[in-house]
């Protein structure tokens, strides 16, 4: 994975995503860990209502797509110990 993550400036890549709802890659269905690259547009947050930052996520999938989402739209994550 290429981590661009914390660049001040978007890179090329960005500018072909598709803004996404179900936090995964609309072409294949691939979860945004098997992403190729990522990058998290920092520089404009959005508020919520409840004054929560919110930013843009970038990835571009192993299937050439490149794909954004709100980082509020994260699915949490699982929990490892499923016996409990």
């Amino acid at each position: 994975m290429t981590l661009d993550a914390f660049a001040p400036i978007a890179p090329e890549w960005t500018r072909s995503a598709v803004h996404v709802h179900d936090f995964c890659c609309p072409k294949c269905g691939s979860t945004s860990r098997e992403a190729q690259r990522v990058w998290l547009n920092r520089r404009s947050p959005v508020y919520t209502e409840d004054y929560r930052k919110m930013w843009q996520e970038f990835y571009q999938c192993h299937c050439g797509c490149a794909w954004w989402a709100w980082s509020t739209d994260r699915p949490l994550p699982e929990t490892e110990d499923n016996n409990e």
